[in-house]
């Protein structure tokens, strides 16, 4: 499975901005899904977790209430609707997927991920 991000940009704080992951080369009807971001000299960091039917969702404290991760198998899609953004959201975002139907709380490292995107930039300014 090969994963493609886009959707970053630079916003304001306060707007709203939304990623999306295509997923090709196989179905991901199986595969429970993430996006993780990552800012210089930092590790990569867990945001959000889907799972393979998209009934469960898991989030990291700091953006619950802001962002909404949702998917579609039959378009082999996963998005991240972000909105409220801070500037502490600034960072490239990654999708990542993993063929397991375990819930997203349980697959929050990037240990847990078998496939990744390349990354789209977030930029966030005050």
């Amino acid at each position: 499975v090969q994963l493609q991000a886009s959707g970053g940009g630079s916003v304001q704080a306060g707007d709203s901005l939304s990623l999306s992951c295509a997923a090709s080369g196989g179905t991901i009807h199986t595969y429970a899904m993430a996006w993780f971001r990552q800012t210089p000299g930092n590790e990569r960091e867990f945001v959000a977790g889907i799972s393979w039917s998209g009934g469960t969702s898991h989030y990291i404290d700091s953006v619950k209430g802001r962002f909404t991760i949702s998917r579609d198998n039959d378009k082999k899609m996963m998005y991240l609707q972000m909105n409220s953004l801070k500037p502490e959201d600034t960072a490239i975002y990654y999708c990542a997927a993993v063929g397991m139907l375990s819930l997203p709380s349980f697959l929050t490292t990037t240990e847990d991920y078998t496939y990744w995107g390349q990354g789209t930039l977030v930029t966030v300014s005050s």
